[in-house]
C-alpha cells in the first residue's frame, strides 16, 4: 500500500479508483509495520457514499470486519451519507469505565488477594449465559430504552454515575423495536457481565499523573487505586449486528449501492433500513452501558467488604458506535453519521456536550492496555482530529490461536504474578490468548496520538490484579 508521510504521526493515502475521499492514518512507521492488510480497509471505507473529509485510522489499527479496527468515518446524513454496521461492529458500544476508590495502594496491599478472590467470585464471565441482574422481559426493555439510567433507577448505582457517562447514560434515539426476539433472548441473561476475549476488569494503581489539574478534574491523584472495566453488549449487539448487516446487504441493490466488500453493506443512514440499525444499535449501546453500570455495582460491594472503600466513577465511554453529530467540513456545520469502531470519542474543553464539572477541561479518555501493561487515561484538545476521535487501545498483532501458542496460561499467570499482578481467569486458554506480547505496545500508540494532536496524557495506571473471561 503506498502512503506519504505528511507530518509527524500522519500518512496520507492518495485518492485513486473508486475512493471518494483520502485515507489518513495516525501513527508512526514502527506502529505502521504489520498494518498493510487494514490500510487496504481504510482504502475501501473511503469508497461509501456520502463520505466526507477522509477515511481515518488511529494509531491501534488492525484489521476488522469490514472496517478496520481503528477506523474513524464520517457520511453526510442530508446528502445520501450511508451508515454501515461494519464500521461499529459486532460489540456495539463495547468501552470503558473507569472508577477511582478513596485509598491508595499501601492501603490496599494487606486485603489484595482477598479483594481479588471477592471480585473473581461476584463477576461473571466468559461466553455464555450468567449476569450480576436477571432481568424479566420488561426490564430488558427499559434497559434496552433507558441504558444507565434505568439501572440507576433501579438501585445500581447513584445519580453522580449519570453525569459521568457518555449522553448522561443512555442514547435517547433508542428503538427498542428494532431489536428482535432472537437478540432479546440472547441479552436476557447477560446483563452485568464480562463476556471472554479482551474484555476484562481490573484493578490499578495510578502511577504517573502528567496533567495535575485535569487529573484532579477527573477524580485522579497518584498513588490512587482505580477500577478499570472493559467490555459492552454482549449476545445481544453481536445479533444486532448481524440481523442489520444481512438486511443492508439486500437492500444495498435498491440505493444503487455497490462496495468494494461485502462486509461494509450499508445504507443511507436516513432511509427506513439505516433509521432501523441505527435505533438498534442505540438500544445495544444502552445495554453496553447497563452492563458496565452493573459490574461496577459488583465490584463497588467488593471493595466496601474487603477493603472499607468506595469507588467513584471517573468516565464511561463507548468505542464502537455510529452517532449522528455536527461538524464542520470545509467551514460549513453538516450534519454527520461518525462511526468510531476501535475509536474513542474525545471531545474538547468547551464542548457542550462535556458534563458541567469537565468542560472546562475536556473529555475523559480511556485507553486499556494490556495484562501486566500500562493504560493510560487521556483528554480532548482544541483543534483535535477526525471528527474529535482517537485511540482505544493497543491493538492486536498476533491472532488469538497464534497468542495461545506461545505461552501456557498457567506459565503466564505466573508470570505475571511474580511481576506484581494478582490474576483471576475463567480459563487457562483464554488468559493466554490475551498475552501482552499479542498486541502492539499501548505506550507508542499514546505517543503517536498524542503526537498526532489527537489528545493528551493526562494519567498512566499499572495493573495490581485482573479479573479475564
Amino acid at each position: 500500500m503506498e502512503y506519504v508521510e505528511e507530518g509527524p504521526y500522519r500518512f496520507r493515502i492518495a485518492r485513486r479508483g473508486t475512493m471518494r475521499v483520502p485515507g489518513l492514518v495516525f501513527a508512526s512507521r514502527q506502529l505502521l509495520r504489520d498494518a498493510e492488510k487494514s490500510l487496504r480497509q481504510v482504502v475501501d471505507v473511503a469508497t461509501l457514499p456520502g463520505i466526507v473529509d477522509a477515511s481515518y485510522a488511529m494509531p491501534d489499527i488492525h484489521w476488522g470486519y469490514g472496517f478496520p479496527i481503528g477506523g474513524v468515518a464520517a457520511t453526510d446524513v442530508d446528502d445520501g451519507g450511508v451508515v454501515s454496521p461494519g464500521g461499529v461492529g459486532f460489540d456495539i458500544s463495547c468501552g470503558v469505565r473507569l472508577l477511582a476508590a478513596d485509598c491508595d495502594r499501601r492501603t490496599l496491599d494487606p486485603v489484595l488477594h482477598s479483594l481479588m478472590d471477592g471480585l473473581g467470585h461476584v463477576v461473571p464471565r466468559g461466553a455464555g449465559p450468567g449476569g450480576v441482574w436477571p432481568v424479566t422481559g420488561r426490564e430488558l426493555e427499559r434497559i434496552l430504552r433507558g441504558g444507565s439510567r434505568y439501572a440507576v433507577e433501579e438501585g445500581h448505582g447513584e445519580e453522580r454515575d449519570l453525569r459521568r457517562c457518555e449522553d448522561g447514560g443512555a442514547v435517547s434515539d433508542a428503538d427498542a423495536g428494532q431489536v428482535d426476539a432472537r437478540a432479546r433472548e440472547r441479552g436476557l441473561g447477560q446483563v452485568g457481565s464480562l463476556g471472554s476475549g479482551n474484555h476484562f476488569l481490573e484493578v490499578q494503581q495510578v502511577t504517573e499523573v502528567y496533567d495535575e489539574p485535569v487529573a484532579a478534574a477527573f477524580g485522579l491523584a497518584a498513588d490512587q487505586v482505580c477500577v478499570m472495566i472493559h467490555c459492552g453488549s454482549r449476545g445481544l449487539g453481536h445479533q444486532i449486528c448481524s440481523d442489520h448487516v444481512r438486511m443492508m446487504d439486500k437492500a444495498m441493490a435498491r440505493y444503487g449501492i455497490t462496495v468494494p466488500d461485502r462486509q461494509l453493506a450499508c445504507a443511507p443512514a436516513d432511509s427506513p433500513e439505516g433509521r432501523a440499525y441505527l435505533g438498534a444499535m442505540a438500544a445495544a449501546a444502552n445495554y453496553g452501558r447497563a452492563n458496565r453500570q452493573l459490574l461496577a455495582e459488583a465490584a463497588r460491594r467488593v471493595f466496601r467488604r474487603e477493603a472499607g472503600a468506595r469507588l467513584t466513577l471517573v468516565y464511561d465511554v463507548s468505542h464502537n458506535l455510529a452517532k449522528v453529530e455536527t461538524h464542520a467540513v470545509d467551514g460549513v456545520p453538516r450534519r454527520l453519521c461518525v462511526h468510531r469502531k476501535g475509536a474513542t470519542r474525545a471531545f474538547p474543553p468547551g464542548h457542550p456536550e462535556l458534563p458541567e464539572d469537565l468542560r472546562s477541561v475536556g473529555q475523559p479518555v480511556l485507553i486499556p492496555g494490556t495484562m501486566g501493561t500500562a493504560s493510560y487515561v487521556l483528554t480532548g484538545v482544541p483543534g483535535g482530529g477526525a471528527f474529535h476521535s482517537t485511540c482505544h487501545g493497543a491493538g492486536r498483532v498476533m491472532s488469538r490461536h497464534q497468542a495461545a501458542r506461545t505461552i501456557g496460561g498457567e506459565q503466564l499467570r505466573a508470570r505475571l504474578e511474580e511481576d506484581g499482578v494478582a490474576v483471576r481467569p475463567l480459563s487457562w486458554r483464554g488468559l493466554a490468548e490475551e498475552t501482552p506480547e499479542a498486541y502492539k505496545d499501548v505506550t507508542e500508540v499514546v505517543a503517536a496520538s498524542e503526537g498526532a494532536g489527537l489528545c493528551r496524557k493526562v494519567a498512566r495506571l499499572v495493573p495490581l490484579g485482573v479479573v479475564k473471561g
